[in-house]
């Protein structure tokens, strides 16, 4: 069975070999499709064409014969190297070049061994190479290339309008003015343009016995010359390799474009190629020219003169009506940073596709988008709600966010207000919220130690600025790990500003409403209403305490995390709360001052807990930790505190049962 297996192998490699080998003709590529490799701007067009390139600026255009060429004879003798193969090609093709301006820039037969040219460029390199590679022995490259712009090099190509021979790079071994030679004369040329006649004809023969190259142009209405343009000595047994892989390539530059076209092709091996019979190939495209007729000139430039001024007259409407339409912003529009169109947002978002849904807030949806003019990824948030109050959220999230620039905080990018749609575009961040790594995860991943500590610290960090170092006091009024993104560094970026105020550092904060989430919000929020830099401070010990124990603020069979913990820490067993993902995993002094500091940030008097310039000073065991060796047991208070803690307090002013008198209060929490 083996046996006959590989007997079977060794037959279709031998045919492969052998289908490979035969001579192909095209007249026209519509029926031909599956023979041709096509890459980049090639494809085929109606009624037999062949198009490598159009008339766009910086493309490239590949097509090669799908099938690899033997392009060695094996020799009867083990002494005697194997002989390069002899080859025949004849082809036609056709360049059309804009009928204003220079066209480019040209196209080229190709012997390669690969139908690929990674990291090819266009212009002068016609696809084939680039300015990195251009003359390596390691292309194993053999192009015939029939050109219309000057070359890249002074010393080479400095002619346009030629037929070059190229060995591994766009030096031309052997050039030419494209000619032909008139019929019985073998000293009277003809130059033509290969850009101006309907098409070329070409003939290229290679005798890999004798290593001479001939190559032979002509205008498609003119019989095949008796003498090669070009006829030369060429050694093609270091460049090509076992087998190798026929076809052309053509390119366009940033300023010069034409289209390329191929309209027959044959070839063959060790042999001539088959003769193309004109009348079976497909028309020539289409040239432009410039008409001779002075009236129609005049016509012309009437249509076009009469065109602009309508553009320009549609223009300064346009930019009219934005004007105004700017005008009548509101103050806070004005201020605000770039603001995007509306239809930019729609396509990135897909039309906010539910499949690109990426959160669902108190204040909107979030999605996720593709900036369709640069390509970048963003979060867009749309605020849908009544228009009044989405308007005071949408206004505060701009002016707060806008201008705020911090590392760990989220970076606004700008906004958008379409009838009753109110978005922000923010930085897309790739890894979601602190809330989904710590519980909804999937899997058996989990945040490791260092990475939590981290990410506290920028937290810590971002509330600092927000709060000391900022041009104005910021009050977030919604710290929670849901607000908290992680970046692909895994930095945190604390987001959501809807709920955010702002005052003076002179001033103290007359915000009265009382918002926020049920578990991070302090017991006076529920007594006086006011938000403070406190009540923040207050939210964010909640959240050291849930990363650390990776317990929610509130469990559905209402365990409060703040009294789990003080009670495990008053049976000094402080430690047991970590949370089991991390085993044994962390440091221990780390947790541990984590989870005092916590508890110091959620007193209940709010006059006693620190400052974020202090939390992120211990947090970077720059300052000695407060001695909690005086902390009295929880008392009768204890259900108080936790009524406070859901948010649900009465308005009881009694003073929290914890003695502080160790502590001090000179630098805490105002």
């Amino acid at each position: 069975m083996a046996a006959a297996t590989l007997f079977g192998f060794l037959i279709f490699s031998i045919h492969l070999v052998i289908a490979a080998t035969q001579p192909f003709v095209f007249h026209g590529f519509s029926n031909n499709k599956t023979n041709l490799t096509l890459e980049g701007r090639s494809k085929l067009k109606p009624f037999g064409l062949l198009e490598l390139t159009k008339r766009e600026k910086n493309v490239i255009g590949h097509a090669f014969y799908d099938k690899p060429i033997q392009m060695f004879e094996k020799t009867n003798s083990s002494l005697q190297p194997n002989v390069i193969t002899s080859f025949s090609t004849s082809f036609v093709f056709s360049i059309v070049p804009p009928s204003n301006g220079p066209g480019g820039f040209g196209l080229a037969f190709t012997i390669a061994p690969s139908k690929q040219f990674l990291g090819a460029s266009g212009d002068h390199f016609l696809g084939l190479f680039n300015s990195s590679n251009d003359g390596s022995p390691s292309n194993h490259i053999f192009a015939v290339e029939f050109d219309t712009v000057n070359g890249h090099k002074a010393e080479s190509d400095t002619e346009g309008n030629h037929v070059g021979v190229n060995i591994n790079g766009m030096h031309s071994e052997n050039k030419e003015p494209v000619a032909y030679f008139k019929k019985g004369s073998e000293s009277n040329k003809e130059e033509f343009s290969l850009e101006k006649v309907d098409a070329v004809q070409t003939w290229i023969e290679y005798d890999g016995e004798k290593g001479i190259l001939n190559v032979t142009v002509a205008p498609i209405s003119v019989t095949r010359p008796s003498k090669p343009l070009i006829s030369a000595a060429i050694n093609l047994t270091n460049v090509m390799k076992e087998t190798m892989y026929v076809g052309f390539s053509a390119s366009t530059g940033q300023k010069r474009a034409s289209s390329h076209y191929i309209l027959g092709w044959s070839f063959s091996v060790n042999g001539a190629a088959p003769s193309l019979n004109i009348s079976q190939l497909p028309k020539p495209p289409s040239k432009e020219k410039d008409s001779s007729f002075p009236w129609v000139k005049f016509a012309i430039g009437f249509l076009s003169a009469l065109t602009f001024t309508l553009l320009c007259l549609l223009l300064f409407v346009t930019l009219y009506k934005r004007y105004m339409r700017f005008q009548a912003l509101e103050d806070w529009e004005q201020d605000c940073p770039h603001r995007f169109r509306y239809r930019d947002l729609h396509l990135a978002t897909k039309g906010f596709k539910e499949s690109l849904l990426i959160g669902i807030g108190g204040f909107g949806s979030v999605y996720k988008g593709v900036l369709p003019i640069t390509g970048t990824e963003v979060a867009v948030k749309r605020i849908m709600s009544g228009p009044m109050k989405g308007m005071r959220e949408f206004a505060a999230e701009i002016e707060s966010l806008g201008r705020l620039r911090h590392k760990n905080l989220v970076n606004l990018q700008g906004w958008c207000k379409h009838k009753n749609d109110l978005l922000l575009i923010y930085d897309y961040i790739p890894n979601g919220s602190l809330d989904s790594l710590l519980f909804n995860n999937e899997g058996n991943f989990a945040l490791d130690w260092d990475q939590r500590f981290n990410i506290l610290k920028g937290i810590a960090a971002g509330l600092l600025y927000l709060h000391e170092e900022w041009e104005q006091v910021v009050i977030h009024r919604d710290v929670k790990s849901s607000n908290i993104l992680i970046d692909g560094d895994m930095n945190a970026r604390l987001g959501d500003f809807g709920l955010a105020r702002l005052y003076n550092h002179d001033q103290v904060s007359h915000t009265t409403s009382v918002v926020g989430t049920v578990g991070y919000m302090a017991p006076e929020l529920s007594r006086t209403g006011k938000a403070s830099t406190c009540s923040d401070v207050y939210a964010y010990g909640v959240l050291l305490l849930e990363v650390a124990t990776g317990t929610r603020p509130v469990t559905p069979g209402q365990l409060f995390l703040v009294d789990w913990v003080i009670e495990n820490y008053h049976d000094g067993q402080i430690l047991e709360v970590v949370d089991p993902k991390l085993g044994s995993s962390y440091v221990e002094e780390e947790v541990e001052l984590v989870l005092k500091l916590g508890l110091l940030c959620t007193l209940y008097k709010e006059d006693y807990r620190p400052t974020m310039k202090e939390v992120t000073r211990y947090l970077n065991f720059d300052d000695p930790f407060p001695d909690f060796a005086d902390w009295n047991h929880y008392d009768s208070q204890r259900t108080k505190m936790s009524l406070s803690f859901l948010g649900v307090m009465s308005s009881d002013t009694t003073t929290s049962s914890y003695n502080f008198s160790s502590i001090g209060s000179s630098t805490f929490c105002k």
